[in-house]
């Protein structure tokens, strides 16, 4: 049985990659433990659902602040992923299990229990399943509408590349209120950091999406700090207008292991400042740039912002 609190067994594809200095941390790095009692309320209510947070399993540095407000990522499908991104800390390797059934009414009851207002729902990445999870996407949103109908709904999926297309379908059919699938990167790097993606496949999901539903949301993300340099991060920029993406997230890329992808740098708030400006000047509806921009973080928030700007866009027409 694998300890998956054991880098080596967390991480087998890595064991054998030479280590990576990790380079300190910056001052607008830091961010405090999590000792609030909202956060153990959290914990507390994910535990006795026997239910996975990408917030703990991706070693999120917003965890003590998210929680502490009640907000969670539910991670869905497992905690094993099928895929070996050199960026990434969720375990990684042959899931050892079908998906649970049950699971969608667990998440549910869940986001019952926390009251929330918005929830973000992703999932580990299933090239074990002819459909990839969307399905059981489907029926996770339809089990929250049901129990909590006042709830919007954010969705972070992986890139269904190894299923039919019109997998895809069975998604946006379910009609989550926003629909995230992340670049991660520029695409000169996804050989070694997104190695089982294609950047070009991932872009054409999020432009498909607004093609089945064009009054759905749709937002992406990528991390800096990986090596890329700002003329291709503005490329990036181009290429989800292009695929009249509405929302982006540009966060500092975090080393979780020295066995994972180098810090190439810490990038600068100034030069996040300087980014946030730049896609807004590009037609973003919503942008978040910061340090510890994270999918999820401030979701909710950001969500009724992102939806007062299409309705502001709309009127000035």
């Amino acid at each position: 049985m694998r300890d998956l609190s054991i880098p080596g067994q967390r991480h087998p594809e890595k064991a054998r990659r030479p280590d990576q200095a990790q380079p300190k941390k910056p001052n607008w790095i830091r961010v405090k433990a999590p000792v609030s009692e909202g956060y153990r309320k959290t914990r507390d209510i994910m535990r006795e659902q026997k239910l996975v947070t990408v917030c703990e399993e991706a070693a999120c540095p917003n965890v003590g602040e998210c929680w502490g407000q009640g907000h969670a990522t539910m991670m869905i499908m497992g905690e094993v992923c099928t895929r070996a991104c050199t960026f990434c800390n969720i375990a990684t390797g042959k899931p050892p299990e079908a998906l649970d059934i049950f699971e969608p009414g667990r998440v549910a009851d869940a986001v019952r229990k926390l009251g929330l207002k918005h929830v973000v729902v992703t999932s580990v990445d299933r090239d074990d399943i002819a459909d990839g999870g969307a399905e059981h996407f489907a029926q996770t949103i339809r089990a929250i509408r049901r129990q909590s109908p006042a709830t919007t709904i954010e969705i972070l999926t992986p890139d269904f590349i190894r299923c039919d297309p019109s997998v895809l379908e069975i998604v946006v059919k379910a009609k989550p209120d926003v629909f995230n699938h992340n670049l991660e990167t520029v695409p000169a790097l996804y050989p070694e950091v997104r190695p089982g993606a294609r950047y070009f496949h991932s872009l054409r999901l999020l432009q498909r999406v607004k093609e089945l539903d064009p009054t759905m949301f749709t937002k992406s993300g990528i991390m800096v700090g990986l090596g890329e340099d700002r003329q291709a991060v503005m490329q990036v920029m181009e290429d989800m207008r292009a695929a009249d993406i509405d929302f982006l997230t540009i966060g500092q890329y975090l080393q979780p292991t020295p066995k994972h992808h180098r810090v190439d740098r810490f990038v600068t708030p100034e030069e996040f400042a300087a980014y946030e400006k730049s896609a807004y000047g590009k037609g973003f509806l919503m942008v978040s740039a910061t340090p510890l921009t994270r999918s999820s973080y401030h979701a909710g928030e950001d969500f009724a912002r992102l939806r007062a700007a299409r309705l502001a866009r709309h009127a000035n027409v």
